[in-house]
């Protein structure tokens, strides 16, 4: 499994706005879209330089300007984040996971049905 870095909630919001995107991006781009929340240049690089540490930006440097591009999907960044959860939590069990989910509580028909199919499923991939 690559290095999982989890990152914080501001980081997404702009992780989640470059994965919108889905085109390389600047600093005064990021500072438009995010203009309600008054962030300075400073700011805004900081959080850059730490996605870009992170793994999960590349930088490109043309003339005076940095673009900013996802290196990862967010249904990428998303398994990852869930299977670092796994692990960390759950000693990587998924029957532990589940467990805690639903604490004893009944689930529906519908639902114990899709879980089978989709067990099934993972199990006919391997």
């Amino acid at each position: 499994m690559k290095k999982f870095y989890k990152m914080s909630e501001s980081e997404m919001e702009i992780m989640k706005t470059i994965w919108e995107l889905a085109a390389p991006v600047t600093i005064v781009q990021l500072l438009d879209i995010f203009e309600i929340r008054k962030w300075k240049v400073q700011t805004m690089g900081t959080f850059l330089t730490r996605l870009t540490d992170k793994g999960l930006l590349s930088v490109n440097k043309q003339k005076n300007t940095n673009y900013y591009t996802s290196v990862i999907t967010e249904q990428e960044y998303n398994r990852l984040e869930a299977q670092n959860l796994l692990s960390t939590m759950y000693d990587g069990s998924l029957e532990n996971f589940l467990s805690a989910l639903y604490g004893g509580k009944k689930i529906n028909a519908n639902e114990a049905e899709n879980l089978k199919k989709w067990f099934e499923k993972v199990e006919n991939n391997d």
